[in-house]
């Protein structure tokens, strides 16, 4: 099987390296993909320390993320009176039955939140997803500033471990509903912010298999999460405290330990900073790097090479504007929002869906996350054979076929766990398609304007997840339908995005459109 890792797919990826500069005293000026690829190393042992330190966050957006499903999970009960029979709650006197484990078991029974008040447990869910939209837009501009990756990373951890110490003490809905909107602020962006963190110290030729390789710590985090929810089943403000806890860790233990990338020093011009951390990359790896050797950014290059990076200043923003002004990009933006926002329905759906299942909660979470896990190996491997199109109209029209036949199966007994499997299925092939999203559409945008394409993605990711949880609540069958109907949808809109595997990534929208009109010429 070829990967991207191949020499023939080395071959196909030799027209994206820039041609090197020298300056008049013989300095060696390159960007900081050359000088990884030549001198320090694509992925050696200092990124794979750094990919695995960084990516833990995502183990705590996992926490921060799911731990509704077991915090506003409704108990059993059982009655308490004589007049009282095994039917649905809502029909009996108050009084005649209680939950097992008491109220403080969930928010559900401690607030009462069934019935006519059922509602607002999927409102909590939605309103945690609308505050991550709110807060990709904050933390993106942020992150792409003067905070930095890494200093975003930070903040974001530090609100979050003190928003889910105010959580456990929550005296009312209304409080506990505020504190989840303000936790989404700092949670949504935090495993974005890690993906680039992570990502951005890597070569061009192993960056995709890493990106990829990221949520693995995502399904991880779940499984941990309900290990800990099933070892602490009898209150939800313990639960809460308890998965707070590991922030608080990441902080102190694990974020001295990582390092700033050095593309946004370079673009924040600091490249001082910037080839320091690639001499500790280099040297890491058991590289060597020339003195002669400075960073450089693509832009400057064409300014003459006597010229600093830090005394330029030189226009190398984009916009969404930009974006949307021309007509190569503007179309895929559009598409690849509404099949972000579709497979974003669909993945959170059936993760939070598993409440419906009739089945062991705390089991079915674990399957289903360890579900996720293969389905990111196989995308992995087979990216560099399919291709992307191929590959994410295949793995969401998989999810889609899953979660119809899930749609037609009953709640219970035998149909109870063909239900389980074909949303075990479901998650399979949709885990495999969110992940991929995000490595397509960074390719499909040129670096100038690729940070604010990736924003407006993962809005409408956020979009999907604040819908997801309404569907959920609907209950029974007909939350498969719609996940299975999004899933079909999107894999027939993804036939109308280019295909980008083997292609340059460009730098600039001029550039872009210039190797388009080529490569349609030829």
């Amino acid at each position: 099987m070829e990967d991207e890792s191949s020499p023939k797919a080395e071959d196909l990826r030799s027209a994206l390296l820039q041609p090197t500069g020298c300056s008049e005293d013989g300095d060696e000026r390159i960007g900081v993909d050359e000088m990884l690829q030549k001198y320090s190393g694509e992925f050696g042992p200092w990124q794979l320390r750094h990919f695995a330190l960084v990516s833990l966050a995502w183990a705590l957006d996992a926490f921060h993320t799911m731990v509704t499903i077991f915090a506003d999970r409704e108990p059993a009960w059982r009655c308490t009176g004589p007049a009282c029979s095994d039917v649905d709650v809502c029909q009996l006197e108050p009084g005649s039955w209680e939950w097992i484990g008491g109220r403080e078991v969930s928010t559900v029974a401690e607030w009462g939140l069934v019935c006519g008040n059922k509602y607002k447990i999927g409102l909590v869910q939605s309103a945690f997803f609308a505050g991550c939209m709110v807060g990709c837009g904050i933390f993106g501009h942020l992150s792409d500033s003067f905070l930095g990756r890494k200093g975003s990373l930070m903040v974001g951890c530090v609100i979050n471990t003190i928003l889910g110490c105010l959580t456990a003490v929550s005296p009312s809905y209304t409080i506990y509903l505020i504190l989840r909107v303000l936790t989404g602020l700092c949670t949504g962006p935090m495993g974005t912010t890690a993906f680039v963190l992570a990502t951005e110290p890597v070569g061009r030729a192993r960056r995709a298999a890493v990106g990829m390789s990221v949520f693995y710590f995502f399904s991880a985090g779940i499984v941990a999460l309900a290990t800990i929810a099933y070892l602490f089943p009898s209150s939800w403000r313990s639960l809460y405290l308890i998965t707070t806890l590991p922030t608080l860790f990441f902080i102190v233990a694990i974020l001295p330990f990582i390092s700033e990338s050095p593309r946004w020093y370079l673009i924040r011009r600091k490249p001082e900073k910037a080839l320091e951390i690639m001499r500790s990359i280099t040297k890491k790896n058991g590289r060597s790097l020339p003195d002669h050797v400075s960073l450089v950014l693509d832009c400057d290059k064409s300014h003459g090479d006597t010229n600093s990076i830090a005394d330029m200043d030189i226009d190398i923003s984009g916009s969404i504007i930009d974006v949307i002004r021309s007509s190569l990009t503007r179309w895929r933006l559009v598409l690849s929002t509404i099949i972000s926002l579709f497979c974003s329905v669909t993945y959170y759906g059936l993760t939070l869906n598993v409440v419906n299942l009739k089945t062991n909660l705390y089991m079915s979470v674990i399957v289903n996350s360890v579900c996720e896990m293969p389905a990111f190996t196989l995308a992995t491997l087979l990216l560099g054979r399919f291709g992307r199109r191929p590959l994410a109209i295949g793995t969401m029209w998989f999810s889609g076929a899953f979660c119809m036949a899930g749609s037609l199966m009953g709640g219970d007994g035998a149909m109870a766990v063909g239900r389980m499997a074909c949303g075990m299925l479901g998650i399979f092939g949709i885990s495999a398609t969110y992940n991929l999203l995000l490595v397509y559409t960074a390719e499909l945008f040129p670096t100038t304007v690729r940070n604010a394409a990736l924003g407006c993605m993962q809005q409408a990711e956020q979009i999907g997840a604040v819908v997801a949880p309404m569907v959920v609540v609907m209950g029974q069958g007909l939350p498969f339908v719609v996940f299975g109907l999004c899933g079909i949808i999107g894999g027939v809109i993804s036939f109308y995005l280019p295909e980008t595997f083997s292609q340059p990534l460009y730098d600039t929208m001029a550039g872009m459109e210039h190797g388009e009109k080529a490569r349609e010429g030829a």
